[in-house]
């Protein structure tokens, strides 16, 4: 498909009439982080009272439970969603059945790199945590603070690591995030420095398949034809959906809420969304 022939829909209320299972992104879809967008309380709620089923799907890198106090905090309605899927609760069932089977050994010296010392990521797990690269035998990249360093803080904080080609996850692609003050540079971009250090990185999150293989299965494994993803990023949520087999919305509301021509983001990615939305409202 063609970006000529992504058609514009005034609300939500046209998808419904299409689809029953969507799998919502939050951050630029729900909210920007520190509140939600004009609509999206009562849409996300409109969903759930017109029967269908409401995952989302998050390239966060804490795992599903934080992500929903948050939500409820922002003030959505307790019972909007079915389930909660994040790329952190994705990665840290990975690790504990790695650590149940032996690949993953007690006391492994992991270089967290979170947001305001979060260690959800690893609750849990039997990792010992250190504050260096010189000494780490895995690095965690689940967030990024762009908003209080620079990158060359991280170089020199990853820089040992990658050097020894210490194997790395990155539990949020996302190269970038909306914070208080704009945009900054996300995970995704650490995971992009860490690899041009010399070392190699796992992504998980979306587009990558394992994510939407979780949430459809919570899904009930539905036919692809009755789902729809809707997300904000065309490098995440457009292509992870198509690569998934999924219909596509993208809506304009997050970080390409300034864009005025997007074709050419669409042939740079390569993939072009079958809807488009202002934003995530009813109508």
């Amino acid at each position: 498909m063609s970006a000529k022939q992504a058609r514009h829909l005034d609300g939500v209320a046209a998808l419904a009439e299409c689809y029953s299972v969507f799998l919502l992104d939050q951050f630029g879809v729900l909210h920007d982080g520190q509140q939600p967008y004009p609509g999206a309380v009562e849409t996300l709620s409109a969903l759930k009272r017109a029967g269908k089923a409401v995952i989302l799907i998050s390239n966060s890198g804490k795992r599903a439970e934080p992500n929903e106090r948050r939500l409820l905090k922002l003030g959505f309605e307790a019972g909007s969603w079915d389930h909660f899927v994040s790329s952190g609760e994705v990665a840290w069932r990975a690790f504990h059945d790695m650590a149940a089977t032996g690949a993953l050994k007690p006391g492994t010296k992991c270089l967290l790199i979170s947001r305001d010392d979060d260690r959800s990521a690893i609750d849990g797990l039997p990792l010992a945590l250190t504050d260096t690269g010189s000494d780490a035998e895995l690095v965690l990249i689940s967030a990024s603070e762009g908003d209080r360093y620079d990158l060359e803080h991280y170089r020199t904080l990853l820089a040992p690591a990658a050097a020894r080609r210490v194997p790395c996850f990155c539990t949020n692609p996302d190269r970038i995030m909306l914070t208080a003050v704009g945009p900054r540079f996300g995970a995704g971009e650490l995971a992009d420095l860490y690899e041009s250090l010399g070392g190699s990185v796992t992504r998980i999150g979306k587009p990558y398949p394992a994510i939407y293989e979780a949430a459809l299965a919570l899904a009930g494994n539905p036919d692809r034809g009755s789902v729809v993803c809707v997300g904000d990023s065309i490098e995440h949520d457009i292509a992870g959906g198509a690569g998934a087999g999924i219909a596509t919305a993208l809506v304009r509301s997050g970080i390409l809420a300034d864009v005025d021509d997007l074709s050419a983001l669409f042939d740079r990615e390569g993939a072009y969304p079958d809807y488009t939305l202002d934003a995530f409202r009813w109508r």
